[in-house]
């Protein structure tokens, strides 16, 4: 019957519905003559109709509704129930026929494999693979349908049922079919990737091999041979040990069996079959059009595929490829050096690669040399390192932003293949010293000569025309004149605050490292620097969360307000402020933070996230942080106490060198150099706060073009335009032209959500290899999760891990575990004790604001926030860059 079995030859990838991912892929496989044995699928037709021959699944689906992914008691518990009951559901009598017709018809006397074929499966996006029954060596009729039965009930392990919890895949939406396979009985079995899965290299096949059933290699119950093929040549080999194998049994069934010692260490597969092997796989690729994960298995000298699937673990290509005799380019990420990982919608990313000031054919125009990926952005840096000193000094620059991510390049660097291919840049290195010399000649005046305390009136008389002006230029526009503005305001901001403001906080930066050498030099084993950068004047973002407290302390006179604060309704927090008692008072100081403060959000890089004033979820916990963990004024006092420690650490300095020889003039050197470094690394988070102020005001117009598209039934709704570049809706509001538009945006958000589970790498090159280098050896404690040191002390206390600032419970000396921070994050630095991040540098914003308060910090722990669970005792070690568990959570320990 048509409807319950189709045969492989009848299907293709569009009959997915029918018979899941992996009948549909063999089908398509089967049509396009690779070798596949032959076999056919028992549809989700009948599944439904199976199902619904039980009385019992409606109520079960009810309760699989009920469950969250992580309550795997309950998940167990239910499932078995649910597995038990279906065995024992008999299957209606015309499923039973055509099941037993087409075996009938496809040679009953052969052994078959049956597995289990998800609707939800093998999916580009998400893979279910592996999570039902298969059967292997299957005999006879009877024992074929017991294994069709077994395989429906299946699709309720215990993994599946949480898997699609967690995913968000509806119970009943997922459907099950069947493939019936005939058995080939291999020599040599295993996987094969067209692309290597641990590197992401895009030319690398990767082909594990062993001998038997695949089973024994997808079980984990065998090593396997690894082989790499690149570029028509093996590259690499490595020859495992395989003591065990599983094997067909004549009366059906299977069972492993130790290999002889002689054959274990036997290569499973000879080179020529490895290249063919290869090649078929280049084939499957290119019917597909994307890389794929193949098995594949040898019997009586025939290659046989079994299976293909997308690699869904692979990070997203940039669209570019190298010119012919080039090598790989290299894609920095952007994220990483902002601490903001997270993806970001296509106006985001739009709006940063307009404001990134090379490569670019105009000042509107997106820049040629970044790249978007999976959400991303990421800057191509290669033709940067056709130049020598970059090659040397770029490192060492990124060493203090990322440690990983510089010792990514060097290795990159360090490869003669790559170097020597280096296409040349006539004209390159005359274009960043004509960029860098206005900088450089700033920076030497405000080091040796220029009053610090006039450098800081000078880049704050810069910062205020830099805001009048783009807002004059904005005011009296409309429509597309508005958006091409707003393109041309994005495309001068980051030359303007780099060549005009720049210099500033850079001076303080050279200070302050010179400061370090000289004291490493002069006054060896004192670690005064620790103290010297505490407190520094001048820093917008520290006196923001300074005024954070001030608002903490504003609301405790008044419980009605420290209740809506604790409430945390950011959207209609200052709308139920007058209300309460103490309300009027306390919303003059929060309008006039907002009015400095409000254009910021954590991930404020990204255009597209909402502001403080226009949704405060999180700032508020923050604010109810400081009343829990802090006394009134503690925070100013804090300050106040570090700027007197470090005034008291620079006279204490002066005078140990002033009684050393030549005293007066180190004496004179330091103190310079101390009031550069005191007087201007402060300045710092200045360049930061005029972008995001633009970008304030950016994304209002932006708003306000997205609600008269949508109240013109243009946009479903006015963030709709989030979705766009702004090249697209300046094209939009010129032409009005909507054909596709809907269903594009709709494309988008489904990528944009797919993209959110996504982790980007640091650096990638454009075959998609991931480049990670090799970190310096560190002195830790066994067990110990490395990091970069970033501020010294140790600090041990209980870990409270934060992903975002809305959700953050900080208690008095709790050390705060996150992905990242940047500015939106500063007011949650008041009430740690510590800080561990997952990415991050030396000068990082997190680093630096650490510092500053005196909190221990490591930072660049791969994991950090998974590998240490809320509520475990860790040892922080800012000095030696290491996290140590000392004892795990409660939670933890009953799990």
């Amino acid at each position: 019957m048509d409807v319950y079995v189709l045969d492989f030859e009848r299907l293709d990838k569009a009959s997915l519905p029918l018979v899941g991912g992996k009948g549909a892929n063999l089908g398509e496989m089967t049509r396009a003559g690779f070798p596949v044995p032959p076999g056919f699928c028992v549809t989700t037709a009948a599944y439904r109709d199976f199902i619904a021959g039980s009385g019992e699944m409606e109520r079960f689906f009810d309760r699989l509704d009920e469950l969250e992914a992580d309550q795997l008691e309950q998940i167990a518990e239910l499932g078995r129930h649910i597995r038990e009951h279906l065995t024992s559901v008999p299957i209606p009598a015309p499923i039973r026929s055509a099941i037993t017709g087409a075996w009938s018809r496809a040679e009953a006397e052969r052994a078959y494999a049956v597995r289990s074929s998800a609707t939800a499966e093998d999916l580009p996006s998400a893979s279910f693979a592996g999570q039902q029954d298969t059967y292997l060596n299957v005999r006879g009729e009877e024992a074929l349908l017991q294994a069709v039965r077994r395989c429906w009930a299946s699709l309720f392990t215990n993994r599946a049922i949480s898997y699609r919890a967690k995913n968000g895949f509806d119970h009943r939406s997922v459907l099950l079919s069947v493939v019936v396979q005939q058995m080939v009985f291999p020599d040599v079995s295993g996987i094969m990737f067209t692309a290597d899965p641990v590197s992401g290299h895009r030319g690398t096949i990767s082909i594990d091999a062993s001998f038997g059933l695949g089973e024994a290699l997808v079980s984990g119950l065998v090593s396997a041979d690894l082989y790499r093929v690149r570029g028509g040549s093996i590259v690499s080999k490595q020859v495992a040990k395989k003591k065990l194998a599983i094997f067909a049994l004549p009366e059906g069934g299977t069972e492993t069996r130790e290999l002889a010692e002689a054959v274990q260490e036997h290569q499973a597969l000879d080179d020529a079959v490895i290249m063919e092997l290869a090649a078929l796989g280049e084939r499957v690729k290119r019917h597909y059009g994307t890389d794929q994960d193949i098995e594949w298995c040898v019997a009586d000298g025939r290659l046989f595929l079994v299976q293909s699937r997308p690699i869904t673990s692979l990070y997203p290509l940039p669209a570019i490829a190298a010119a012919a005799g080039e090598p790989p380019h290299l894609l920095m990420s952007f994220g990483h050096q902002q601490m903001m990982t997270d993806a970001v919608k296509p106006m985001g990313l739009s709006v940063l690669r307009t404001i990134f000031p090379f490569g670019k054919k105009s000042l509107t125009a997106e820049s040629s040399f970044t790249y978007t990926a999976g959400g991303r952005m990421f800057i191509d840096i290669t033709k940067l390192l056709t130049l020598k000193p970059a090659r040397r000094g770029l490192p060492k620059i990124l060493g203090n932003v990322d440690e990983a991510m510089a010792a990514g390049v060097e290795e990159f660097v360090q490869r003669e293949e790559v170097i020597s291919r280096l296409p040349k840049e006539p004209g390159l290195g005359r274009s960043v010293i004509g960029f860098a010399r206005p900088i450089v000649v700033r920076l030497l005046r405000n080091l040796l000569i220029a009053s610090p305390s006039k450098s800081g009136a000078e880049i704050s008389a810069r910062m205020k025309s830099f805001e009048q002006k783009g807002a004059d230029r904005l005011s009296g526009l409309s429509g597309a004149a508005r958006i091409e503005r707003v393109q041309e305001l994005a495309g001068e901001t980051l030359r303007i605050l780099f060549q005009q403001m720049m210099a500033y906080p850079l001076s303080g930066v050279v200070a302050s490292k010179l400061t370090a050498a000289l004291i490493a030099r002069w006054l060896p084993g004192s670690d005064r620097m620790a103290v010297l950068i505490k407190s520094l004047p001048g820093n917008v973002t520290s006196e923001m969360g300074l005024q954070i407290g001030d608002l903490a302390d504003a609301a405790r006179p008044y419980p009605q307000v420290a209740a809506l604060i604790r409430e945390g309704d950011g959207l209609r927090f200052r709308e139920k402020l007058r209300t309460v008692e103490g309300g009027d008072i306390f919303g003059t100081l929060w309008d006039r933070f907002m009015e400095r403060y409000g254009m910021r959000c954590p991930g404020e890089i990204d255009i597209t996230r909402p502001r403080w004033y226009e949704d405060a979820s999180t700032l508020l916990p923050s604010i109810d942080s400081h009343m829990r963990t802090l006394e009134p004024g503690e925070h100013r006092l804090k300050f106040e106490q570090g700027a007197r420690e470090a005034e008291a650490a620079g006279l204490e300095l002066l005078d140990k060198l002033r009684r050393q020889p030549f005293g007066w003039l180190k004496v004179r050197l330091m103190r310079r150099l101390l009031r550069v470094f005191r007087g201007l690394m402060g300045l710092r988070e200045h360049p930061k706060y005029g972008l995001i102020r633009r970008f304030g005001r950016i994304r209002l117009i932006l708003q306000e073009e997205g609600r008269k598209l949508a109240e013109a039934g243009v946009l479903g709704a006015a963030d709709d335009v989030f979705y766009l570049t702004l090249e697209e809706l300046k094209r939009l509001l010129q032409e009005g032209r909507t054909d596709g538009l809907a269903s594009m945006l709709e494309a988008r958000k489904r990528e944009y959500d797919r993209f959110r589970s996504l982790t980007p790498p640091r650096l990638m090159t454009s075959e998609g290899e991931l480049l990670t280098g090799r970190r310096r050896r560190q002195e830790a404690p066994e067990g110990a999760l490395l990091g970069t040191p970033v501020s010294a002390g140790v600090v041990e206390g209980v870990a409270r891990v934060v992903m975002r600032p809305e959700e953050a419970k900080l208690n008095k000396g709790e050390i705060m575990i996150a992905p990242f921070t940047d500015p939106g994050w500063t007011p949650l630095f008041h009430s740690a004790v510590g800080l561990v991040m997952e990415v991050g540098g030396l000068m990082t914003h997190g680093a630096v604001v650490a510092r500053e308060y005196g909190l221990p910090a490591v930072v660049g722990i791969d994991g950090a926030t998974q590998r240490i669970q809320d509520g475990d005792t860790i040892r922080l070690d800012g000095t030696r860059g290491y996290v140590l568990v000392l004892k795990r959570s409660e939670e933890e320990r009953r799990s």
